[in-house]
Order: structure tokens, then sequence, then C-alpha cells
């Protein structure tokens, strides 16, 4: 008796078929000090992601949002809100660049996540950092707590810049970017990894967080 394998086949084709879709990432500058660090940074990383076919970048600049602290819907939350918010919503992934100060991340980066809620949930985050000897590392593990109560998945592997303003010259060119270039690679893999599977299963099934 002949089988015929097309019904079996058919759905491992359609899987392999979504897979290719690129990701949509929104990549996240923490910071809006004034004579920031992090526009060299964030070029570099947007060449990184730009490089790549399986990922769509658009960018979310702290520096560029003024959301009140008070969490009230003002007009002026509601105006600022209805930029940024889309752009959230719509990434099947993030990256979000940070800078550590006094041991951990800005405030406006706080603000802008806790603006939010649902744009988060069940999406996978990297983690980018760079200051001065610890490299922002502390500002990162306290962002894991916070993604981890948002239900967000954040990436094992990071990219860390220790003594950020010495690794770049006068350019904005990485001194030195084989390391940091491997670096990125590697944890963007896993970023697409965690991307595919979440998009996947939330297209199965609702997530219930």
């Amino acid at each position: 008796m002949q089988t015929n394998s097309t019904p079996e086949s058919a759905p491992e084709s359609a899987l392999e078929s979504a897979q290719d879709i690129p990701l949509n990432l929104t990549l996240v500058i923490g910071s809006n000090r004034h004579g920031r660090f992090g526009p060299v940074v964030a070029d570099w990383l947007l060449a990184r992601l730009r490089d790549r076919d399986d990922l769509i970048p658009q960018v979310v600049d702290v520096a560029e949002i003024s959301l009140p602290t008070s969490l009230a819907p003002t007009p002026q939350a509601t105006a600022e809100l209805s930029t940024v918010t889309p752009k959230l919503a719509a990434a099947d992934a993030f990256v979000v660049l940070t800078p550590e100060y006094n041991h951990s991340y800005p405030a406006g980066l706080k603000n802008l996540i806790d603006w939010h809620y649902t744009e988060w949930r069940a999406k996978p985050v990297a983690l980018v950092s760079y200051g001065g000897l610890a490299g922002g590392l502390r500002a990162v593990e306290h962002l894991r707590q916070i993604f981890a109560e948002l239900h967000a998945v954040t990436i094992r592997d990071t990219v860390s810049f220790h003594n950020a303003g010495a690794s770049f010259d006068d350019n904005g060119r990485l001194k030195d970017p084989s390391a940091a270039d491997a670096a990125a690679k590697a944890m963007l893999d896993q970023l697409v990894w965690w991307g595919r599977a979440l998009r996947e299963a939330k297209g199965r099934w609702p997530y219930a967080g």
C-alpha cells in the first residue's frame, strides 16, 4: 500500500519557510545624559545588525523620548508613546544598550521599561554595555532581574566595553574589533535562535503570562 508523505512534510516545509522570515529587532539606546558615549557604541552595533539577513533593526533612543516619571497618562505621555510603543510592540527581539551609572543602569531607561509591559513579554532581550573597569556588567545584571519580571528572556552572552572611551578611535571605530565582533556574532546568533523559537511558540499557543 502506498502512502502519501505530502501531509506530513507540508507542515515541516511551512515551518522552515516561517523560520526564514527575518526578525524585527528594536535596538534601545538607554542613555540620555549630556555628552553620552552611547551613540558611538550604537553605531558600531547597528553596523553589525545591518550586516545580518535574519534581522531587521530599528532604533528607540531614550534621549529622544520625554516620558514623565509619574506614569500618568498626560497628553505629553500619550504623544510620546504613540511613537515609541509601536516600535516596541512590533519587535520580535530586542537589544538594549546601557551604560553603567553608579553601579546600575540609567533612570531614563528604567522609565521607558516601566511605561510598557506586554511589549516586552515572551520576547528575547540581548544586553550590550559599556563603562569603566566593569564595562557596564553590573547594569546588565540588574536589567536581567527587571526583564525576568516582565516575562522577557535575556540572552546569556553579552557584549561589554571596558574603558569604552579608549576602545574607539576619534572616528568612532574600534581600535581592535576582532574580540567585540566575535562576541556580537555569538550574542546575536543566540538572540535569533530565541527570537525564532518564541515567535513560533506564540504563533501556536497564546502566552499565558
